[in-house]
């Protein structure tokens, strides 16, 4: 019989592990090369949300435009964000000149980066397992993916974000301590200037953190907050009140109403969407009551026409991130995450009452994701006004931080000799696996493998990892538990990524089988609130909501038109949320459009906003206004200022029925207060609008312009 020494025992696992060191840094790279392959794969052939691809095409045509973020190059109103984002995407089309590529690849790098800056903030903390897990699980967030093959602002959020939690990890102490915490707020004021209040919502967990991780008297550490406090306000409102301070004339701030970043810092983009109001269709709503009557289409949930829920985002309350239409974009870890967190808080309240010193820098830490994850996830299941499930890529940094530091500290316990701490290392596999395969059981027609798959990686784990007495077979165990609770959200990532459907989601980006409006591909999706459905895009037929117990029927004039005037080949185009292009018609019109008015400061005019503009701005050199901003609700132009451009000689044509106004609710549905004023206000300026252009403009006439007469219906001649 061969014996084994002792140091010969001992020597097989420090090699291994230095094994895994030489590993470590390619993992990384692998890590960081699967998220770039998913989301740069097929984004040449998108140009994601057209509302912010119009307004960098724009803003890339005057320093004025570029400053305010403006829809359009005459700079007559903004996007309704601040524009440090699509500042990014400009500087990229300086480079690489206009076109999808150049839009989308900012997105990329910012995403990529993240991920990076995540996995360097948790080796910190945590060490670098947990870092590497850490960062596969923001690569492999479905949300984060479908998100980061878009042009919306959140994944320059996330990555600011993500830069601050980085530099609050430096603050906790050396002798610069003060400089980082700065960094950190000033990180955060950029965050602010990308996507406003949300990047806010980290401070609470980022300043408790700092009170518990500093070694600093609690003076130096007011003092040091002072100044951060200083260094946040500055970051946050300089470009607000740049704009405030600008003289006359200056773009109208879309989404404001009355023109100010201020109003669209506290109305709108703030505190209209955690109360609702301002503007804020979401939450609950639809038909009264919030059910849907019987016989009605849609009744599976409360609030939903045709889904279940209401808003984009379902209903506000506790369980919304557990809904169907968040759950599969963000939830497969919280179970872990939830019991991650729940331990380590018994653990310290354990140590704390038995008079045993804290690791200052560990607690820190915990106390950062922690909050973060609670204090954003809370925030976005309670808000009450506009809800997009992408909302939820926010939280994917604490989630994978958590992940990670939690699965290694499961896993520490689990090598413990005594005691029970070891099984929550396989009720934390089991009960994520579970929560998967539920979540996959709501719709198995749509890739339904997957939870299967989980479903037997996960029992295969678990069995592992019940059998403690050999080591080996616990780091198998370990190893399988961390692919089978990965599985499905990989799987969603990966489809997302690659279905030519859903190449990018446009204005809803959704990872999953999930429909909603101007939601991925081709499907119709739903309106928010019991409205009913949209007809698919692509169809060829100018189309209205397909009101429930109804079909859809063709779109009248003034009705809602998803993408200008009701599809693809209808005269308005795909707007938000289309793929950006012109079919024949539309081309034909810019070419008389060019033909006829091509020297003039606005040679068109659109009523609806970028929903009838985006394409237009997109595929052609002329300046186009989208009349009302995103969708047509904004006071901008005024009828005084398309007087002015009248009499002045500088308007050529002007296109009404496109985009959102004239939309009413199908009968017995009452609307949300927020959907409410936001479509009164939509209707209001563009019906104010549209009279004037019918009392001084005229109508073209079809057979004399070569134009279609779908076209020719709403086209009137201003000059």
């Amino acid at each position: 019989m061969t014996t084994v020494a002792p140091a010969a025992a001992q020597k097989a696992p420090q090699s291994l592990q230095q094994n895994l060191r030489r590993w470590e840094p390619w993992a990384l790279v692998i890590i960081c090369l699967l998220a770039a392959t998913l989301y740069l794969w097929g984004i040449g052939s998108s140009w994601g949300n057209t509302y912010y691809a119009a307004a960098v095409k724009s803003m890339s045509r005057s320093f004025e435009t570029f400053f305010f973020g403006s829809l359009d190059a005459a700079g007559v109103v903004t996007v309704d964000k601040p524009p440090m984002a699509l500042w990014v995407q400009v500087i990229s089309v300086k480079i690489f000149g206009y076109n999808q590529f150049a839009v989308m690849f900012p997105q990329v790098v910012a995403g990529v980066a993240a991920i990076v800056v995540l996995h360097r903030t948790v080796r910190r903390w945590a060490g670098e397992h947990a870092a590497l897990i850490a960062a596969l699980v923001l690569a492999l967030t479905p949300i984060t993916v479908m998100i980061n093959r878009d042009t919306n602002p959140d994944t320059l959020l996330v990555l600011l974000v993500v830069a601050a939690a980085y530099a609050m990890t430096r603050a906790f102490d050396g002798p610069r301590s003060a400089a980082w915490l700065a960094l950190a707020a000033f990180l955060v004021g950029c965050g602010f200037l990308t996507k406003m209040l949300q990047a806010w919502m980290v401070l609470p967990a980022f300043a408790a953190a700092y009170l518990i991780g500093s070694r600093a008297s609690w003076k130096r550490k007011v003092a040091d907050l002072s100044i951060a406090a200083g260094a946040l306000l500055v970051s946050s409102f300089w470009w607000v009140a740049a704009t405030g301070l600008w003289p006359d004339p200056k773009p109208y701030v879309g989404g404001s109403t009355d023109g100010s970043a201020w109003d669209l810092v506290f109305g709108y983009n703030g505190f209209g969407r955690i109360f609702g109001g301002s503007n804020n269709p979401g939450g609950s709503g639809g038909f009264p009551g919030g059910s849907v009557p019987s016989g009605e289409p849609g009744g599976g949930g409360p609030g939903g026409g045709g889904g279940p829920g209401g808003g984009f985002g379902g209903q506000p309350g506790a369980l919304r991130m557990f809904g169907d239409q968040l759950a599969g974009q963000i939830s497969w870890l919280l179970p872990l995450c939830g019991l991650v967190m729940i331990a380590m808080l018994v653990t310290g309240v354990r140590r704390w009452r038995a008079r045993r010193p804290l690791d200052r820098k560990l607690t820190a830490g915990w106390v950062l994701w922690s909050g973060w994850l609670l204090v954003v996830g809370g925030t976005l299941s309670y808000a009450e006004g506009i809800m997009h499930p992408y909302y939820t890529t926010m939280m994917a940094p604490a989630v994978g931080a958590l992940t990670g530091a939690g699965l290694m500290q499961l896993w520490r316990w689990y090598r413990r000799p005594s005691g029970r701490s070891w099984l929550l290392l396989p009720l934390a596999v089991a009960t994520t696996v579970a929560w998967a395969f539920v979540v996959v059981a709501r719709n198995l027609d749509w890739h339904g493998w997957a939870g299967y798959l989980a479903l037997g990686i996960g029992v295969a784990g678990v069995a592992a990892l019940l059998f403690r007495r050999r080591e080996a077979i616990g780091r198998t165990g370990l190893a399988v538990g961390l692919a089978a609770v990965l599985t499905v959200p990989a799987a969603w990532s990966v489809i997302g990524a690659v279905d030519s459907e859903g190449v990018v989601g446009g204005t809803n980006p959704m990872a999953g089988p999930g429909e909603s409006m101007f939601g991925r591909g081709s499907g119709g999706g739903q309106l928010p609130g019991g409205l009913g459905t949209l007809p698919p895009t692509g169809s060829g037929q100018p189309g209205q909501p397909t009101q429930p117990g109804q079909p859809s029927q063709s779109g009248q004039p003034g009705q809602f038109r998803p993408g200008g005037a009701g599809g693809p080949d209808a005269a308005g185009g795909p707007g938000a949320g289309g793929d950006g292009s012109l079919t024949d018609d539309q081309s034909k019109l810019l070419q008389y459009v060019q033909a006829n008015a091509g020297s003039l400061k606005i040679p068109l005019a659109v009523e609806g906003g970028s929903m009838g503009a985006a394409s237009y701005i997109i595929n052609s050199e002329l300046t186009i206004v989208g009349m009302g901003g995103f969708g047509g609700m904004d006071d901008a132009p005024s009828v005084s200022q398309l007087a002015e451009w009248k009499k002045a000689g500088q308007l050529g044509f002007v296109q009404l029925g496109a985009g959102m106004g004239g939309f009413q609710p199908p009968a017995g549905v009452e609307l949300p207060s927020g959907l409410s004023g936001a479509m009164n206000r939509m209707n209001g300026t563009g019906n104010q609008r549209g009279e004037w252009v019918k009392q001084n403009c005229k109508l073209v006439d079809s057979a004399r312009s070569g134009l279609s007469a779908q076209i020719t219906e709403q086209l009137y001649d201003c000059r």
